[in-house]
């Protein structure tokens, strides 16, 4: 959270000439609603199993740059599907940087 996943995937897509996808916008755009509110709903463990199947479904396809949320690796079914069908590339900050970039942000639900 915080380490500019978005950002990167945003950029990485334009330079390789693919498509750019968040899985946390695709699930809000799926279910109507934001994700806070999904937490606040479904928890964290329903908030999982949505985002395990927006990376089923997005990992199959090509030409994409997929950021996922920081917990997507938690589950061993989006770490498979993310490991065998596609390149994954793993962002890391100090803490620091991390707490600078996200303190202020009350939408994040973790």
């Amino acid at each position: 959270m915080g380490v500019g996943k978005t950002t990167i995937g945003r950029h990485l897509a334009k330079s390789l000439k693919m498509r750019f996808i968040d899985s946390d916008r695709e699930i809000e755009r799926q279910m109507g609603v934001d994700v806070p509110l999904i937490f606040e709903l479904e928890g964290e463990s329903g908030f999982r199993k949505r985002e395990s199947s927006v990376i089923e479904a997005l990992t199959s396809q090509h030409d994409l740059v997929l950021a996922t949320g920081g917990g997507a690796v938690l589950d061993a079914r989006s770490r498979e599907l993310m490991r065998h069908n596609s390149v994954v590339v793993y962002l890391s900050a100090d803490i620091d940087h991390l707490l600078e970039r996200t303190a202020k942000d009350t939408k994040r639900p973790l």
